[in-house]
C-alpha cells in the first residue's frame, strides 16, 4: 500500500504537469508513450510465443504515430496507413509461420496486434484533440479526472456498502452498489467542475454537455474497465506490467480511459460549454 501511494504522489503531479501548462505537442509525447507502453502490455500479456516480434514492433510504433499524428491534424492519414501497415505485417507474419511449420500465428493474432496498434492508441488520441480544442486544459483535464473519479467512486461504495456482489463473472468482487456509485460520482463530478469553471473563467457553462459527459462518460468507464479485466481473464494475468508498481502497468491505469476519452470529446465537440 505505502508503495501504492508513492508511486501516485510522484506519478499524478507529472501527469498533471504534462496535461495542463505544457504545449499540445508536449502532452501529445506523453499520450504516445502511454499508448506504446499500453499496445506493448497487451501484446505480451497474450504471450510472447503468440505473437511475432514483428507484429509486436509494427502495433507499439503504431501506436506511437497516432496520437502525433492527432497533434499534426493528420489523424486520419495516420490511422489509415497505421491500420494498413500493421495488418499488413501482421499478415505476412501469420503467412510465413504457417508456411515455415513453427508456432503458428491466426486470425486472432492478426485482431489482437491490431487492436493494440490502432484501436487502443484511437481511443487514448482523444486526449491529444481534447488538448488541442479552446481552453483544451480544461477538457483534458475532466476526461482524466472523470474515468479516475468514477473508478475512485465505485471503489469506496463498493467496499463500505456493497452488498451484491458477482454481478458479473469477470469482476466477481464488484458489486451493483459500487457500479451505482461509481455513475453518481460522475454525474456529481461533472456538475462541481462545471461550477469550478464558471467561477474561474466569470463565463457563463452550458452544464447540458457537463452532465451528458458525466452519464455517458462514467457509463464508458466502468465499461472499460470491464472489458480490459475480461481481457486480463481470457490471458490469466493479473497485471498488464509492473512499469508503476503497486499500480501494474501501463494499461492497468488507462484502460477505462480509451473508453471514456472520445465520448467526452464527442459530446464536447457537440455542444459548447462555454
Amino acid at each position: 500500500m505505502l508503495v501504492r501511494i508513492a508511486v501516485a504522489v510522484v506519478f499524478v503531479p507529472l501527469l498533471l504537469l504534462a496535461m495542463l501548462p505544457s504545449s499540445p505537442l508536449i502532452w501529445s509525447i506523453v499520450v504516445a508513450a502511454i499508448a506504446a507502453a499500453a499496445s506493448f502490455e497487451l501484446l505480451r500479456a497474450a504471450g510472447e510465443d503468440k505473437v511475432s516480434p514483428w507484429m509486436t514492433c509494427v502495433a507499439v510504433l503504431s501506436a506511437a504515430l497516432i496520437p502525433l499524428g492527432c497533434w499534426m491534424g493528420k489523424g486520419t492519414t495516420t490511422v489509415s496507413v497505421c491500420t494498413f501497415v500493421v495488418m499488413a505485417v501482421s499478415f505476412w507474419c501469420a503467412i510465413r509461420a504457417y508456411d515455415e511449420g513453427t508456432a503458428p500465428i491466426g486470425f486472432y493474432h492478426v485482431m489482437l496486434t491490431l487492436f493494440s496498434g490502432v484501436l487502443i492508441p484511437l481511443g487514448l488520441s482523444a486526449l491529444v484533440l481534447l488538448k488541442m480544442m479552446d481552453h483544451g486544459e480544461y477538457w483534458v483535464l475532466f476526461a482524466v479526472l472523470m474515468a479516475f473519479v468514477t473508478d475512485a467512486g465505485a471503489y469506496f461504495v463498493g467496499v463500505f456498502f456493497g452488498k451484491h456482489r458477482g454481478i458479473t463473472k469477470v469482476s466477481p468482487n464488484k458489486s451493483l452498489e459500487g457500479y451505482i456509485g461509481g455513475f453518481v460520482f460522475g454525474v456529481l463530478y461533472a456538475l462541481a467542475y462545471g461550477g469550478v469553471i464558471q467561477a474561474i473563467s466569470h463565463n457563463p457553462v452550458n452544464f447540458l454537455p457537463l452532465v451528458l459527459s458525466g452519464l455517458v462518460g462514467a457509463l464508458a468507464t466502468e465499461l472499460g474497465d470491464l472489458s480490459f479485466s475480461f481481457i486480463k481473464r481470457e490471458f490469466g494475468v493479473k497485471d498488464y506490467g509492473h512499469l508503476l508498481p503497486g499500480h501494474g502497468g501501463m494499461l492497468d491505469r488507462f484502460d477505462s480511459m480509451i473508453f471514456c476519452a472520445p465520448v467526452v470529446l464527442f459530446i464536447l465537440q457537440a455542444i459548447p460549454v462555454l
